[in-house]
C-alpha cells in the first residue's frame, strides 16, 4: 500500500489523509460492526495515530463497548452518516476500507470475531480465522 492515502465520507464533508504504510488490516465481523456496516463485517485499515489527519470537517463520535479497550470511538460524517473510523487509540487509528479513496488497496491480513460471523458470510478461505482478537506479536 502506498506511504500516502486519502479518503473521505459519501457526500464529501469529511475527508482524511494518512502519511504512513498501515500497521495492520483485517476484516471483522463482530456484532457491532455487522450493525454499524449494514453488512458481515467492516474491512479495517488501521493506521499509525500520528500519520493519521482530518483534513477536512468535523467527524462526530460514538462509543460502543470493546473487550479490548472498555469503548470503541467509532466517526461518522454529521451530514450523509458515513461510517468512516473506529478503535481509535493514542497509537492507533482505525479507518474503514470503504471510505478509502481507492478501496482496492485494502488487503485483509485474517479475520477477527468469526464467532460472531453470520451463516450466510461467506469468508475467504485463504485468510487466517480468529474467533475474537488477533494475537499480540
Amino acid at each position: 500500500m502506498p506511504t500516502k492515502f486519502t479518503g473521505g465520507c459519501t457526500c464529501g464533508a469529511i475527508r482524511y489523509e494518512c502519511t504512513a504504510e498501515p500497521i495492520v488490516m483485517f476484516n471483522c465481523h463482530c456484532r457491532d460492526c455487522q450493525r454499524g456496516s449494514g453488512g458481515p463485517y467492516t474491512g479495517v485499515v488501521y493506521v499509525p495515530a500520528k500519520a493519521f489527519k482530518i483534513t477536512k470537517g468535523t467527524p462526530r463520535y460514538y462509543n460502543t463497548q470493546s473487550e479490548a479497550m472498555g469503548h470503541n470511538k467509532r466517526g461518522f460524517c454529521p451530514e450523509c452518516g458515513s461510517r468512516l473510523f473506529g478503535g481509535i487509540t493514542g497509537e492507533g487509528h482505525g479507518i474503514t476500507a470503504s471510505s478509502l479513496d481507492d478501496p482496492t488497496l485494502f488487503r485483509p491480513q485474517f479475520d477477527i470475531f468469526t464467532s460472531d460471523a453470520q451463516p450466510w458470510d461467506h469468508m475467504d478461505p485463504k485468510l487466517p480465522k480468529f474467533e475474537r482478537y488477533a494475537p499480540q506479536n
